[in-house]
């Protein structure tokens, strides 16, 4: 019977991480200061829609870029009323990598801001893309590819996917670089992505090993300094081809992390919990309505009513009694003592929460 269980709840109960982390490359670890990207975002128009571009009614924004465009290409539409329904008003979005030079490509996304019902087989007209600053980094154009496809009669409507949004690959051209002089920088810094003391204390001592020389130091939990000119290194940019590959063992929180949408648990192999009993049964209350219809007899004087009729029941189910688990236990222990109970994975979960609830979880909880 315990054997049944643990094969069946197993397939449901994910504990991915193993016990000990696996080496990981500097470069999967930390973003080095002033390597990152920048947010653009631009405003455009998409035409070429097969009647399913925006209702200009309803969208007069639609209407007036369009008519921006169209008098900036020398047509004057001043005083017309014109009422197409093959455009539509879009945000369009793209991450301007770091180094990126003129005239080098990137990839936009774009999405209906009106009531477009979609933008497949669309056109993206001219569209500059500001950076925060204001300033024009990139110019896009370009064929839009839905990501997703919509049908409708005349009394029904079907949707896959989201027809209103799509992608347009090597949509956009850089036309202006970021000011960076990144070969003038005297030391460069490592943020961790996951601040910790002891990563980012194994950071420079793999580092330091790496140079056979002090080049590196920890200034905090999230922050490794480099210092470039003690690497030897010719520029910036040789000091990181060494150190980007470097193996480092990063140190990994405790925590537990469940999805109550799908019922996933995944628990780290450092979760530890205190010595706990835990019993599990179900409580189901039941009440069903069944109104009975009273009626007068034929040509009497009355009126028909109705009796309300409400059948109450509680079944409680037997449960399967308490399962210890010991003090210290292992994530291996955990998972064998939680199986034992025999429970669902959305009941184990409310389990995970009653044992953290009651302290016994020595584990950051995360519920998503």
């Amino acid at each position: 019977m315990i054997s049944r269980l643990l094969a069946a709840l197993s397939a449901l109960l994910l504990a991915i991480m193993p016990a000990f982390a696996a080496p990981v490359r500097i470069k999967d670890l930390v973003e080095f200061d002033g390597v990152r990207s920048n947010d653009l975002v631009g405003y455009g128009l998409v035409v070429g829609l097969n009647g399913t571009g925006d209702g200009l009614r309803n969208s007069p924004f639609t209407e007036e870029i369009m008519t921006n465009i169209l008098e900036r290409l020398g047509v004057n539409v001043t005083g017309e009323q014109f009422r197409p329904n093959n455009v539509a008003a879009v945000l369009v979005t793209a991450e301007l990598p770091p180094f990126a030079r003129a005239g080098s490509r990137i990839d936009v996304t774009v999405s209906a801001i009106g009531d477009a019902d979609s933008l497949l087989g669309g056109t993206l007209v001219m569209t500059p893309l500001n950076a925060a600053d204001g300033e024009i980094y990139a110019v896009s154009q370009g064929t839009v590819i839905a990501g997703g496809v919509s049908a409708a009669g005349d009394g029904a409507e079907v949707v896959q996917g989201v027809p209103t949004s799509g992608v347009i690959p090597a949509g956009a051209t850089v036309e202006r670089e970021v000011a960076f002089d990144f070969t003038s920088l005297a030391s460069i810094r490592m943020a961790l992505r996951s601040p910790d003391f002891t990563t980012a204390a194994r950071i420079e001592t793999a580092v330091n090993e790496a140079f056979g020389r002090r080049v590196a130091v920890m200034l905090d939990a999230g922050t490794v300094q480099l210092d470039i000119g003690a690497t030897g290194a010719r520029s910036p940019a040789h000091a990181l081809v060494q150190v980007e590959n470097v193996l480092v063992e990063p140190e990994l929180r405790a925590r537990v992390v469940v999805d109550q949408a799908s019922g996933t648990i995944v628990m780290g192999a450092d979760v530890r919990i205190s010595r706990v009993a835990v019993s599990q049964g179900n409580l189901t209350l039941r009440i069903e309505e069944a109104p009975l219809v009273v009626q007068p007899n034929p040509f009497s004087d009355g009126e028909t009513i109705v009796v309300p009729r409400t059948n109450a029941a509680i079944e409680e189910e037997p449960g399967i009694g308490l399962a210890e688990i010991s003090s210290g236990a292992t994530l291996s222990e955990v998972v064998a003592g939680l199986n034992a109970l025999g429970v669902a994975p959305r009941d184990m979960i409310d389990i995970l929460k009653s044992i953290k609830a009651a302290g016994a979880l020595h584990a950051e909880f995360v519920v998503r």
